[in-house]
């Protein structure tokens, strides 16, 4: 198993975990810590997809990369903006 097998298979964990916890309601899915499980888990799988590539699933993970980046924008804007 590769390095790049490893960091999609840590991806994939991030973000079930995320998502169980978020449905066991024990992680607000809008919050700072959900967003960046989501980010961290799809950008590590994106890494992983540099070595054996797939477009649709760079496509999808590429997209879940960028919507919890722009939550975590939107979460440390709203916290500029009340400082």
């Amino acid at each position: 198993m590769s390095p790049f097998d490893i960091a999609g298979l840590v991806g994939v964990t991030l973000i079930l975990a995320g998502y169980a916890a978020a449905t066991a309601g024990r992680l607000h899915p809008k919050g700072a810590p959900s967003l960046a499980v989501n980010f961290v888990g799809a950008s590590l799988i994106l890494l992983s997809l540099t070595r054996q590539f797939n477009l649709s699933a760079a496509i999808v993970e590429g997209a879940w990369a960028l919507i919890a980046l722009a939550g975590l924008i939107r979460i440390a804007l709203g916290r500029m903006r009340r400082q």
